[in-house]
């Protein structure tokens, strides 16, 4: 099983997820420090755990961490494409330097990983799984995460892509909806428009802390999905809400996000 975006968060809790049940995990993170204590929680699981750092945005690193990975140990059975980056802050009250990282991390990282590891993947043979990290922000979002939401959504649409293209194949295509979950994206700080009050902030790392779950839910939740073959994985908090009630009233639930924003500190 091999996760981007590995060193915290969800990723971290996927790789120990998965190396529960007995998966052998490839770990990268932008930065290798984050993945050495991974690599030693994984394999006290009694699996393997290579670790790499790499840039998921950049082509050329991801085009030579994939011969790397195939060149060890071959065709990965499962890859999950989890790196993302977030901002925070009303769209006119920004500025859009911080666009092109966003989509580059969000969108570009997972089709980078598809485009570098899928084609192994369909050559191998066999039955494997593509789990690519959308959010439930990538089916209904709330105000103040423009360039996030549209990134997501960009992955989702991606992913609908994929399934269809790779339909005759053995290759399987999950997309991750996680809602509110307490990681270190909300909690850093980091990514935040310079107009958004330290009192918002807090009120939305208090909202999810106390209502958000841990990344450990999601990580069993994407385990199920890679074992029942999901198209679509709706994980946490709201995620399944969201997602439902936006197929009965796109405005009833605009209304509901604008109102409980306002509780919640996005606005």
């Amino acid at each position: 099983v091999l996760i981007t975006g590995a060193g915290s968060g969800i990723g971290r809790a996927a790789a120990l997820a998965f190396a529960r049940r007995g998966a052998h995990i490839i770990a990268s993170d932008i930065q290798l420090g984050t993945l050495e204590s991974v690599k030693r929680d994984v394999e006290t699981l009694g699996v393997s755990c290579m670790i790499h750092a790499v840039d998921v945005s950049n082509e050329t690193a991801m085009k030579e961490f994939a011969s790397l990975v195939h060149g060890k140990v071959g065709a990965v059975d499962v890859l999950v494409n989890n790196a993302g980056i977030a901002y925070f802050g009303l769209f006119l009250g920004s500025d859009l330097e911080h666009w092109p990282r966003v989509m580059n991390v969000n969108v570009m990282g997972v089709v980078h990983g598809c485009r570098y590891f899928i084609p192994q993947m369909i050559a191998a043979g066999g039955s494997r799984q593509v789990l690519n990290v959308a959010s439930s922000a990538g089916n209904f979002p709330a105000p103040s995460m423009a360039a996030y939401a549209a990134s997501k959504h960009a992955v989702a649409g991606f992913s609908e892509v994929l399934k269809m293209e790779l339909a005759e194949t053995q290759i399987g295509v999950t997309t991750v909806c996680p809602g509110v979950i307490n990681t270190a994206i909300v909690t850093t700080g980091a990514g935040v428009a310079p107009s958004v009050p330290a009192a918002q902030i807090a009120k939305l790392q208090a909202y999810y802390l106390a209502k958000g779950c841990t990344p450990d839910v999601v990580a069993e939740d994407m385990v199920r999905a890679v074992e029942k073959g999901q198209d679509i994985c709706l994980t946490g908090p709201g995620a399944a809400l969201v997602y439902h009630l936006k197929r009965l009233s796109i405005k009833l639930v605009r209304m509901a996000t604008v109102f409980s924003a306002k509780r919640m500190g996005y606005l």
